[in-house]
């Protein structure tokens, strides 16, 4: 980085933190150009610290989060046909295993790409990866194998650190400052494949609108936000859930699913792998696994409850073709 790249990006800096009544948001040109410096190694360290702190500490703009969307996009394009791309930068502690990603294989399966992208570095439960590697499924290590994934078996799940590099460095920064920023946002919005849809997971509500009001700003041609476990994009089968809909050219929408399940919970939790290849059942998880699948069909435009059930149901004949082409 030269003298002239930390002028240039300390005027970012002193944009988000002039005092009352003087400070702003970016505008979505200068947020653009502010990611585009960051990815580029053209801040100073102490930049980027008060830089995502300032961004936090004014709270979440949609015209800025689409304008560092912007700034990101031509260091995370992936050329591929998708179907759904599905982010997952959730960081609950309490999270068990990713049954959302089981809802998102049998999707696959049943003919509709998925591009599965993320780290879950910040939560307590599996990561994605690890339930991979239970289905005996890989974690991409380059975009090229995501692309030949993608087209050999209709999934690939792409590490942010794989994908975009300094961009997991600027995730990982809540190591340092304790807390997330606004780059977890931007993350989420990527969408690196220009998927048909896109399936989001939030943790608070007051994120779903920043969420919509960003995706219709960059370009998504359908997106649905709810707020899911953890952050993720997965449905609770035992309560109804209000989801919200973006579709370009039609706007906004608000739908809520009912409750899948009733009485109490069923106890303990199945083998990932296990439930995945259908040697043991459980009726409350595979009722989550099929509800999450339905968010998937509404993101489309297609089917509901009944038709994510058969999709369930359906992957058993190929749960090993995935395995084997992978």
């Amino acid at each position: 980085m030269g003298e002239a790249e930390i002028a240039r990006f300390s005027t970012y800096v002193a944009t988000l933190g002039r005092g009352p009544g003087r400070s702003r948001a970016l505008t979505r040109a200068e947020a653009a150009d502010a990611m585009a410096m960051l990815l580029a190694g053209a801040a100073d360290p102490m930049q980027v610290g008060a830089f995502l702190m300032l961004l936090r500490y004014r709270g979440e703009d949609p015209v800025e989060i689409a304008g560092l969307v912007e700034g990101a996009r031509a260091a995370t394009r992936v050329a591929a046909r998708v179907a759904i791309d599905w982010p997952s930068y959730g960081a609950g502690r309490t999270r068990g295993a990713p049954w959302f990603l089981l809802s998102a294989l049998a999707l696959a399966a049943s003919g509709f790409p998925v591009l599965m992208h993320g780290t879950n570095e910040f939560s307590g439960g599996m990561p994605v990866a690890e339930g991979l590697s239970a289905l005996g499924l890989p974690a991409c290590a380059s975009v090229e194998a995501a692309r030949r994934l993608l087209a050999q078996t209709g999934f690939a799940y792409l590490p942010i650190g794989v994908l975009c590099p300094p961009i997991e460095r600027l995730l990982g920064a809540r190591r340092l400052l304790g807390l997330r920023s606004p780059i977890n946002t931007m993350a989420r919005l990527l969408d690196p494949a220009d998927a048909q849809a896109s399936v989001d997971g939030v943790f608070h509500p007051p994120y779903i609108e920043t969420h919509l009001a960003a995706a219709e700003l960059v370009g998504h041609r359908r997106l649905l936000v709810l707020k899911g476990g953890g952050g993720e994009a997965e449905r609770n089968p035992r309560r109804a859930m209000p989801v919200h809909l973006w579709v370009a050219g039609e706007g906004r929408s608000e739908h809520v699913l009912p409750a899948l399940t009733g009485g109490e919970a069923e106890s303990g939790a199945p083998d990932f792998a296990a439930l995945w290849r259908g040697e043991v059942r459980h009726n409350e998880t595979e009722a989550r696994i099929a509800g999450t699948i339905a968010l998937g069909l509404l993101a489309m435009g297609q089917g509901g409850d009944t038709q994510a059930w058969q999709i369930w149901h359906d992957r058993r004949g190929f749960a090993g073709a995935l395995t084997r082409r992978a």
